[in-house]
């Protein structure tokens, strides 16, 4: 590791200065300064709830860095991006691509979707930069990928071609979510009486997570209050409480059929990546094991591909 950090260091400086890069969802924004390949500084996360669209946002980070003259960007948002006017999906937020590179003083602003530019980086993460979750191994040159639970629930992939590799921009958070027993269609009908179209995003997401809690509690007959995301997530694993850790086993469940579909639909030999900062719950056996069953299809032979979570 020492190695590669002087490695990194020895590297030649863009001669145009610093690029902006940042990764913008529904509830974080995460900013860093590239200054050379591979190298990276200036790293912040702001909460986009604190600002009222993506120049504020932007502005307010690069405030700190008056000193910097930045000729190029690229921003990794959480929405569709087909042209140059982007609305995102799960926030109220809208702009166009040229009018932000213009009010930003830039010659290049490259935008795209938050799992595509994911899937750009797969081919070149390192085993030390994973954890594999079941058994199985990657086929060599073969179709990957990716999909992630956060506000929403991003999808993509990757596909090999002769000059390298094409990258997915798939909107697969938003197929319709399809229960694997009795317990999981409690929960979709549950959430049928808010939402006559119920997709995996809905519930294979932070907001999915609140949804199967209240559903759980009334499909049990417990009384209890109504908890944020990160609250069941602890109430699991650091309580110890048994209505949490159910709704996070059921959770891992899902998104491991979820994983076992994409493989299916893509063909994954390559292997299916899982992407979330929520992904400390794998730390609790029982959910870990529970996506590992439902992730391993055995009537269909690419969701037998190995799963792996990025570390």
């Amino acid at each position: 590791m020492a190695g590669e950090d002087s490695e990194k260091a020895g590297r030649s400086a863009f001669v145009d200065g610093p690029r902006l890069l940042a990764d913008i969802g529904a509830t974080h924004a995460r900013f860093a300064l590239q200054t050379a390949p591979g190298v990276f500084g200036s790293v912040r996360v702001l909460k986009c709830a604190d600002f009222d669209g993506i120049v504020p946002l932007l502005r307010f980070y690069l405030a700190d860095h008056s000193d910097v003259k930045l000729h190029h960007a690229a921003l990794a948002v959480a929405n569709p991006v087909t042209g140059d006017y982007v609305r995102m999906t799960n926030i109220d937020w809208q702009f166009s691509t040229d009018a932000v590179r213009r009010e930003l003083g830039l010659q290049t602003l490259l935008i795209v979707n938050d799992f595509t530019a994911l899937a750009m980086a797969l081919p070149s993460l390192k085993s030390d930069e994973l954890m594999q979750v079941g058994g199985g191994s990657p086929a060599a040159n073969a179709v990957v990928g990716v999909l992630g639970p956060g506000t929403g629930l991003g999808v993509s992939g990757v596909i090999p071609t002769i000059d390298g590799f094409v990258t997915l921009g798939s909107e697969g958070g938003h197929v319709n979510f399809a229960p694997a027993d009795e317990r999981e269609f409690a929960i979709l009908q549950y959430a049928w009486r808010e939402w006559p179209h119920v997709s995996n995003e809905r519930l294979i997401s932070g907001p999915g997570l609140e949804i199967i809690f209240r559903a759980l509690a009334e499909r049990n007959g417990v009384r209890a209050e109504p908890r944020r995301a990160a609250a069941i997530i602890g109430g699991a694993l650091e309580e110890g409480d048994a209505l949490c850790l159910e709704v996070l086993e059921c959770f891992c469940g899902m998104l491991g059929g979820a994983a076992a579909n994409l493989a299916v639909t893509l063909g994954a030999f390559g292997g299916i990546f899982i992407a979330a900062a929520s992904c400390r719950a794998w730390a609790s056996g029982s959910p870990r094991r529970r996506f590992a069953r439902a992730s391993r299809r055995k009537d269909a032979s690419p969701a037998t591909c190995p799963k792996f979570r990025l570390t």
